[in-house]
């Protein structure tokens, strides 16, 4: 995706070290997702009374991230394990696995690939195919750079931040919750370390 035809100026020497220089800045754009520091939480209203929260304890994914590049150079893709949704309270959790929810038997993961991003290093407004539940949709959410930098272990992290509001039904999910319950937030938090 990074990579660009090198013209031969100077013989096979200079055109060896104009691929050496591409292929190190393409590096410096691939990152992997930190599980440890990446959450994918969600809440929904409880009888239109308060919120039940929850989230997603195991995630993995990976990103592109070099502004210098342009917005098309901007790419992540992150795969959720359904099972590990956790909202406190065991019985509730074993009903949410169920067919009526997630039916985490049939459809273990949940994933997000994105297909474009509208924005420059600190936000913008990204869209992707969401899988959820046997169903894809293209969405699309703002998202914000939180911060990045070198970390105290001698790795590059980037972090960002979204919020994207999806409707059960959209996804084969009708389990009759009250018309409060339709919609659940969905809050990401990712930090990924940029691949040596």
């Amino acid at each position: 995706m990074f990579f660009k035809p090198i013209k031969k100026v100077l013989g096979v020497s200079v055109a060896a070290l104009a691929l050496s220089s591409i292929v190190t800045a393409a590096n410096a754009a691939e990152f992997t997702i930190d599980p440890t520091h990446s959450f994918v939480e969600f809440k929904t209203k409880h009888l239109g009374f308060s919120w039940l929260s929850g989230r997603f304890n195991t995630l993995k994914g990976t990103m592109q991230y070099d502004p210098s590049k342009g917005e098309a150079a901007q790419k992540i893709s992150i795969e959720i394990d359904t099972a590990s949704i956790d909202s406190n309270h065991a019985e509730r959790d074993k009903h949410l696995r169920s067919a009526d929810f997630l039916d985490v038997e049939k459809f273990p993961k949940a994933t997000f690939v994105s297909t474009g991003y509208k924005g420059n290093a600190d936000g913008g407004v990204l869209s992707g195919d969401l899988t959820l539940h046997g169903v894809t949709k293209n969405i699309s959410f703002e998202i914000r750079k939180i911060g990045e930098g070198e970390d105290p272990w001698g790795g590059y992290r980037a972090g960002f931040e979204g919020t994207y509001t999806l409707t059960r039904k959209d996804f084969n999910m009708g389990y009759n919750l009250g018309p409060a319950a339709e919609k659940v937030e969905l809050d990401l938090w990712i930090e990924a370390i940029r691949n040596k």
